[in-house]
């Protein structure tokens, strides 16, 4: 029997609303386990962009645990700016791009990819990825509330697989 080569592109912004939404606390060292089951696991990224180092953040415990974990973490600085429109100070750090490449960058090298994002902007990048011949499965949730994935992502993708349906194999124990 051959093994799939797969991969795993977590959108972390989208993923960590996505869990928080459902009451999921992931455990990281089992989510890998689980996802190693279904192929042979090349890589397995989580985007997400960091605030001034300067900052106080538990998402730096979070990364730093996935960096040592076996996750390759992608990440740059939060970029603050002025609402034109309310004046309020905003933090952007939008990581898609980022994403988009490696996953591009990677596909003709696997047969299955895994993006763990609700996010409708893929789509395109789907279209590309199935063009070449990956099999792509989409991996979010329909059971939050706002729904944390796009229908138009959905369709595009070869299969959805729900989060809410690995929560037993996911959640950290105790």
């Amino acid at each position: 029997m051959v093994t799939e080569r797969i991969a795993l592109f977590i959108d972390g912004s989208n993923f960590h609303t996505t869990i928080k939404l459902l009451g999921l606390e992931v455990d990281y060292v089992r989510f890998l386990q689980e996802f190693q089951t279904y192929g042979d696991l090349v890589r397995a990224y989580y985007y997400t962009a960091l605030p001034d180092p300067t900052e106080v953040s538990p998402l730096r415990k979070l990364i730093d645990f996935l960096d040592y974990n076996g996750f390759a973490v992608v990440s740059k600085q939060t970029k603050e700016f002025l609402d034109p429109t309310t004046g309020k100070r905003r933090i952007k750090g939008n990581m898609d791009m980022e994403l988009a490449m490696d996953m591009l960058k990677l596909a003709p090298h696997l047969d299955h990819v895994y993006l763990f994002s609700g996010d409708g902007d893929f789509c395109r990048l789907l279209s590309e990825i199935q063009d070449i011949g990956v099999k792509v499965t989409v991996v979010s949730s329909t059971h939050t509330s706002p729904n944390m994935v796009a229908d138009e992502l959905r369709r595009k993708a070869d299969r959805f697989l729900d989060l809410e349906d690995l929560r037993e194999r996911l959640v950290r124990a105790g």
